[in-house]
């Protein structure tokens, strides 16, 4: 019985003729690399396709990436700052300290210093005139900022806080000639005012007898007179010394050891305790004052 259609050739024989073109194409193409050409040109036409399929996630990725690393190391330096300048800060004290306990005092009955309060600050602004060497820094009244108050950077002290505003105060600089602080040098205990002569690199010291005991490369610290400055950090290194006799004084000049021209980070030193020791004379008087008229009644 014949089949009603014609089915053509059969399977086997179809499966038979594409396995033979298939090894031909295999053999063509691995002996005598007929297919390269082809193949480039199919890969070239198709890359552009992956490239724009793969942008999409490639830039979610790098954006990702590169904020959240900058923002870390952003962080991170802003924190190594912070504690660089605290660690020098704590240094020095302690340096005061051994000083301190190495020196033969004739009182020893002497008040201990109070605990000194640390504040960070970073310049905002650096004032243009170049006859008043002042900054501005990016605290106020709401950090608990003080007009006079001591300001320092990781050497030494930089100036004092002149004016105050609500989020931002202006430091009036050791270097500005308006600016005048009670030193001491640190060798032989000797007083001097260092007064700015308007060069960030050389402050004054006026009214200097010849007999006075001052040599090159003597180190200026606070000597805690006046209220201003807490005693004992470093301020300035001489840097000339002349005898004149001809003059009535001699003249001396110290070179600053804080960085002036650098500075972007200091610290705002105050007494922690200030606040709490007024408050507590406050406490007593009026509970002595209850006292008395207790007593009278």
């Amino acid at each position: 019985m014949n089949p009603i259609f014609n089915q053509g050739t059969s399977p086997i024989q179809r499966l038979t003729f594409v396995l033979v073109c298939s090894a031909a194409l295999i053999f063509f193409d691995h002996k005598m690399a007929s297919f390269e050409t082809a193949r480039g040109y199919l890969q070239s036409l198709v890359s552009p396709l992956q490239y724009m399929a793969n942008a999409p996630k490639q830039m979610m990725t790098w954006a990702s990436e590169n904020l959240v690393i900058r923002q870390q190391l952003m962080k991170e330096n802003q924190n190594f700052r912070e504690n660089e300048l605290f660690f020098h800060e704590q240094a020095m004290q302690l340096d005061i300290v051994r000083r301190e306990n190495e020196r033969l005092r004739s009182l020893l009955s002497s008040p201990v210093r109070d605990d000194i309060k640390k504040m960070f600050a970073e310049i905002l602004s650096v004032d243009g005139d170049p006859y008043s060497h002042q900054v501005v820094i990016n605290r106020g009244t709401n950090d608990g900022v003080f007009e006079g108050q001591p300001v320092l950077d990781e050497k030494g002290i930089v100036g004092q806080i002149l004016h105050v505003g609500a989020r931002s105060s202006r430091v009036i600089l050791i270097s500005d000639n308006s600016h005048a602080i009670p030193v001491r040098i640190q060798r032989n205990g000797l007083r001097l005012i260092a007064t700015g002569s308007g060069q960030i690199d050389r402050l004054v010291h006026n009214f200097v007898p010849h007999s006075a005991d001052v040599k090159e490369g003597d180190l200026l610290v606070t000597s805690g007179l006046g209220g201003k400055y807490p005693e004992g950090y470093p301020v300035s290194r001489v840097i000339y010394v002349r005898a004149d006799e001809s003059r009535e004084f001699a003249t001396i000049y110290s070179e600053p050891v804080a960085e002036i021209d650098r500075l972007r980070y200091m610290l705002l030193l105050s007494a922690e305790q200030s606040a709490q020791s007024t408050q507590n004379k406050k406490t007593k008087g009026k509970s002595s004052n209850k006292k008395s008229i207790a007593g009278k009644s």
